[in-house]
């Protein structure tokens, strides 16, 4: 493995940890409704487990109600049943094929909640890019060790490794301070 192979390797896995970063925060709800909020639902369809998004259409009827139609009439009280069984705190209606969700007004004390797993979720990002940076670093170590690379070359693939890492860290802050906004925001 080559020093070129080491920085690729680490900025596209710190670019994967910034992903999944945005989705765990999209999961955060805001108050508003938005399509996405239902993506990680999970429904039993014919014995296994499937995302919700293949058994059914999520729509937004106005600033705070989602629609879901499902493709199949009998789906219906099963989707309903895991929309409500989810960790979201939502208690659809149903309607035949036909569900709606209303989105809840968010208090202030859970909009402080919330932010507070925000925070959390960007401190688990954090943490995530650190170890990519030591593994990188460690993998440089063993290059200097099997002395394929200079200790020079070694020192300088650190400081463009450390930088990523510096960039990744700034991007999670960004993307922390705007949900913090966004979920403050009456």
């Amino acid at each position: 493995m080559s020093v070129s192979d080491i920085q690729q390797s680490a900025e596209s896995r710190m670019g994967k940890s910034i992903d999944t970063l945005r989705t765990n925060l999209a999961k955060i709800r805001t108050g508003r409704a938005h399509a996405g909020i239902l993506d990680h639902i999970q429904v039993e369809y014919y014995g296994s487990p499937v995302p919700l998004s293949q058994v059914a259409s999520v729509n937004l009827l106005d600033a705070r109600t989602l629609s879901v139609q499902v493709w199949e009439k009998h789906m219906g009280s099963v989707v309903e049943k895991a929309i409500r069984d989810s960790d979201l705190g939502l208690n659809p209606i149903g309607m035949g094929d036909n569900i709606r969700v209303p989105m809840p007004a968010l208090t202030e004390e859970r909009r402080r909640d919330l932010a507070k797993v925000v925070k959390s979720e960007g401190e688990d990002a954090k943490i995530a890019v650190r170890n990519l940076r030591r593994d990188a670093n460690e993998a440089l170590k063993k290059l200097v060790k099997d002395k394929e690379i200079s200790e020079d070359d070694e020192r300088r693939s650190q400081d463009v490794v450390q930088k990523m890492t510096d960039r990744c860290v700034v991007d999670i802050d960004k993307l922390i301070s705007q949900k913090e906004a966004e979920i403050m925001t009456v």
